[in-house]
């Protein structure tokens, strides 16, 4: 059960960083095609910084208490 929750909640987070993000898509063709590349390289791995808890829920035991 743990696993199904983990995976809704990471598709819930995945849907929502990538229309948040794309939000922006306006505003990042304004900058110059170098910051593009570092603002996308940076937010191309940022979204799992918030999951790692999540990840570490889902795979740990139940009667484990962190």
């Amino acid at each position: 059960m743990r696993k199904a929750v983990a995976m809704l909640l990471f598709f819930i987070w995945i849907t929502a960083y990538a229309v948040g993000f794309t939000s922006f898509s306006a505003d990042l063709n304004a900058l110059p095609r170098w910051l593009q590349l570092i603002v996308y390289i940076i937010a191309g791995v940022a979204w799992i910084f918030p999951l790692r808890p999540l990840f570490r829920w889902m795979n740990s035991s139940p009667s484990d208490t962190r």
